[in-house]
């Protein structure tokens, strides 16, 4: 297995608590050379600097805000990986009063957020050489649930986005990873009643960062993601990793040109 994170230069979005700190953490262990902090308050990440030095450092950035991602990518220039972990959850029901304005809030989050930080950090990534952009998305980008209607729906666009961005990340060279976790044991986790069924912040941050090394486009993270990923893996590697030109001439039967001899 490579080694994707020694001596690489990291941004990771909502780092300073739950799986983002953890993973700040982590990737520091593994001797990753500096980790942006991407935060709305860079103040909140003062603990963890005094504790690592220049290694970290804090940059303003909030998925709401273009103009500060626009910021944030001119002064990260240098960096390797991205990991978009910032996100956030509602626990609305499809047929609640504020389920709508909850959705949009999510969508400014979860969905334009992600394209946001795509698109500005991406060419970064081609200077550097390609490296790796990461979205935090969720066992719900693939099942919903009743009373996280809203969530759910905007984990299904984000991994969407998250499928487009490979196709075109791919073209320079960067490689994207889609995280699905279960049930994890963050505040959010907290909030939305998860309790004993959640995953850790370690395991999660663990499993991304060896996702990395491994370069596959999945990871599923947790008990319940990977009972899931048992039953969604002939799809997946059929049509999701599969090649969309040979599926459709299959469809069509459209014969395929030969390789040449």
């Amino acid at each position: 297995m490579p080694d994707n994170i020694t001596n690489r230069n990291l941004l990771i979005s909502g780092a300073n608590r739950g799986i983002g700190k953890e993973l700040l953490e982590q990737a520091l262990s593994r001797d990753a050379a500096k980790v942006y902090a991407a935060v709305r308050a860079p103040q909140s990440v003062e603990p963890v600097i005094d504790k690592y030095g220049d290694r970290v450092q804090a940059i303003a950035m909030d998925l709401n805000l273009p103009s500060s991602i626009i910021d944030a990518a001119s002064k990260a220039s240098d960096v390797d990986i991205v990991i978009n972990n910032a996100g956030v959850m509602n626990t609305v029901a499809a047929y609640d009063e504020n389920a709508v304005e909850a959705l949009q809030e999510e969508f400014d989050v979860n969905v334009y957020g992600l394209m946001r930080v795509a698109q500005a950090f991406a060419p970064a990534l081609k200077a550097n050489g390609g490296g790796f952009f990461v979205q935090l998305n969720s066992v719900a980008s693939i099942k919903a649930s009743g009373n996280f209607a809203t969530y759910c729906a905007s984990k299904a666009a984000s991994y969407s986005i998250t499928q487009s961005l490979r196709d075109w990340m791919s073209q320079q060279g960067t490689r994207v990873i889609s995280v699905h976790p279960g049930p994890t044991a963050t505040d959010m986790g907290a909030s939305a009643g998860f309790g004993q069924f959640a995953t850790p912040v370690s395991e999660v941050a663990q499993a991304i960062l060896d996702a990395i090394n491994t370069e596959e486009f999945h990871a599923w993270v947790g008990p319940l993601a990977g009972l899931v990923s048992q039953h969604y893996e002939t799809f997946s590697d059929r049509v999701i990793n599969g090649d969309m030109q040979a599926i459709r001439a299959r469809a069509f039967n459209i014969d395929q040109p030969q390789p040449a001899s």
